[in-house]
């Protein structure tokens, strides 16, 4: 059953197994999340649109290429689609933290772009997954739904407890709550 709600999908840490301290810079270096996998028939059943928006500084870093972090990319689109997920687009930010780049989350460049493809989207209709402080502000700029995975520390305490609606330890979690 589909609905008019999108979900927007931060990648690293939700998507995918987060690399401490390092980026996924090649295919070979993709490791899924099995809960994320797992939420696939569950985001079907709850969202019309999917995105994925994500910062990748690796790029502006030289650590990797443009089109290196496009072939993840259609590697990562290939598997879920065989797992039955369709991404409806993906939203990269390549420059550096501190860049003052508009697309870089948490400003709201990459969710403006999305409404720019695609005007049906109601930002007060959708739901932002993240794994980080920048991913919650992102989403609450926008009017979204917030959900944050992942464990609160010291140094993300009041910015996760302030923009997020939920805090869980996977897409899976959450959106079992919702069925």
């Amino acid at each position: 059953m589909l609905t008019d709600r999108t979900l927007f999908l931060d990648r690293d840490g939700v998507i995918n197994v987060q690399l401490v301290g390092d980026y996924v810079k090649n295919v070979s270096e993709l490791e899924f999340r099995e809960d994320f996998l797992k939420s696939i028939p569950l985001i079907v059943k709850n969202f019309r649109k999917v995105f994925i928006v994500t910062n990748q500084q690796c790029i502006a870093k030289g650590l990797c290429s443009k089109d290196d972090v496009d072939e993840v990319h259609r590697h990562l689109l290939e598997v879920l689609e065989s797992h039955g997920l369709h991404i409806t687009n993906i939203y990269v930010c390549p420059h550096l933290a501190g860049s003052g780049c508009p697309c870089r989350k948490p400003a709201t460049g990459l969710a403006m772009q999305a409404k720019a493809d695609y005007p049906d989207i109601d930002f007060a209709r959708s739901v932002m997954v993240g794994d980080s402080a920048s991913d919650m502000r992102f989403g609450r700029s926008c009017g979204m739904e917030t959900v944050f995975i992942g464990k609160i520390t010291d140094e993300n305490r009041t910015d996760i407890l302030a923009d997020s609606d939920h805090i869980v330890n996977s897409v899976y979690q959450y959106l079992s709550q919702l069925s």
